[in-house]
């Protein structure tokens, strides 16, 4: 064993003269497992909110949206088999979207209806559940008889804002009305409620009603026309490279977009969110670290006698500094690794045990959300100990420019 670390392992056991300095040592040690292991929790709990919002954004919404500018097009069935037989897409189905108004006898909610084909729409939109789609088949007006109501399936929050429930009528009111001498006169159709989905997302959960393709192009008087087609890839980090690929070969006016490009100001917020909370966060390691810088200072200041018997008996400047800086980085090693330990074992907790519940109608999801990657834990254990690295250099400095005959002189 070296002797810089043999005298650093030393000056870590022994009991100092003045007891505040082991006071500042042990805050230091405090300082930087509070500051590592919340910022583990915190960085935890903003993954794991990306990653679940992620996955709930796209259990209702596709990974690619194709389009048609000016509006709808009737061309969709020859569109969707050469989608279908791009590279990297697994699904692809019709849609119509709308904005609506739907009364109940309990009240009445705005909403936005969403025409969809069951048999493929299950394949691309994972929310609505098989019985929702069998039931949207079941009941669509495509059947033979005219006195059929058609189904329609809602979210579990809107169903509650309606006061209905599965089986019970509704009336859907369409903006798209018919123009008579005394102007536009707003359609409305009479609908079963036939199913509801949940995504977890209130504001999804409280805003979508699903209707057949069929039954929406007969509501709306669209005909044989579709709003888009809607695009469910295999690896949802290539989608905007297919997208961008799909739109190059339908050409004008077709364009596609992707999940990235539809939720953009959502996910930069998050990552901006975190990239600060990171920042904020680290500040209470730096504060650990001024400490850590303190104790190294008083110590040096103690141990001026030491300092020069050793440089006396041959040790170099780098030999004091390798000291000091042992001494600093095992507070850092010992903070570091505590922190990252109770910073697990907080997450894993978390990630069990839901202690936390979220208003869904102020968040988007109902459950604090818990992924911890090891990128992140690795992250901030390696900026921790650069810090408490870098506050050790001035102490540590300092130390070896001793005179060792001036300071035996006046030690």
């Amino acid at each position: 064993m070296q002797f810089e670390l043999f005298i650093g392992a030393r000056y870590l056991r022994a009991k100092q003269k003045q007891a505040f300095i082991s006071l500042i040592t042990l805050l230091s040690i405090a300082g930087v497992t509070l500051g590592v292991m919340a910022l583990i929790i915190v960085i935890a709990v903003m993954a794991g909110f990306e990653s679940d919002l992620k996955s709930r954004i796209l259990s209702v919404e596709s990974h690619i949206v194709v389009m048609r500018h000016g509006g709808n097009f009737t061309d969709y069935s020859k569109i969707s088999d050469w989608v279908n037989a791009v590279e990297g897409v697994e699904a692809s189905t019709p849609f119509i979207l709308s904005q609506i108004m739907i009364r109940s006898a309990s009240g009445m909610s705005g909403a936005v209806l969403r025409g969809i084909v069951p048999e493929s729409a299950g394949k691309v939109i994972t929310s609505i559940g098989q019985d929702g789609l069998r039931a949207l088949t079941a009941r669509s007006a495509t059947k033979p008889s005219a006195t059929d109501v058609p189904g329609v399936v809602l979210g579990k929050e809107l169903l509650k804002n309606l006061g209905v429930s599965r089986g019970d009528t509704i009336h859907i009111l369409s903006p798209r009305g018919m123009i008579s001498p005394a102007g536009l006169i707003p359609v409305m159709k009479r609908f079963q409620v036939v199913g509801e989905f949940e995504s977890g997302m209130y504001e999804y959960d409280g805003s979508i009603a699903y209707i057949h393709l069929n039954d929406a192009q007969k509501f709306l008087h669209m005909e044989d026309s579709i709003t888009g087609i809607e695009v469910r890839v295999n690896d949802i980090y290539k989608a905007r490279q297919i997208s961008e690929s799909i739109s190059s070969h339908l050409g004008f006016p077709y364009w596609g977009r992707d999940w990235m490009q539809m939720n953009r100001n959502l996910f930069s917020a998050l990552k901006l969110e975190k990239t600060v909370m990171f920042i904020i966060l680290a500040l209470i390691i730096l504060v650990a670290a001024f400490n850590i810088a303190s104790s190294l200072i008083m110590m040096v200041m103690e141990k001026t006698k030491d300092i020069a018997i050793l440089k006396a008996m041959g040790a170099t400047d780098k030999s004091i500094r390798r000291i000091f800086v042992f001494k600093g980085m095992t507070i850092g090693v010992i903070g570091t690794t505590l922190g990252v330990s109770l910073g697990f074992a907080l997450c894993k907790l978390l990630e069990h045990y839901k202690f936390i519940e979220l208003p869904g109608d102020v968040y988007y999801i109902t459950k604090l959300p818990v992924l911890l990657k090891t990128f992140d834990v690795v992250s901030i254990a390696t900026a921790s100990l650069i810090i408490c690295f870098i506050a050790t250099l001035y102490p540590a400095r300092q130390a070896s420019k001793l005179n060792p005959v001036e300071a035996i002189r006046y030690g």
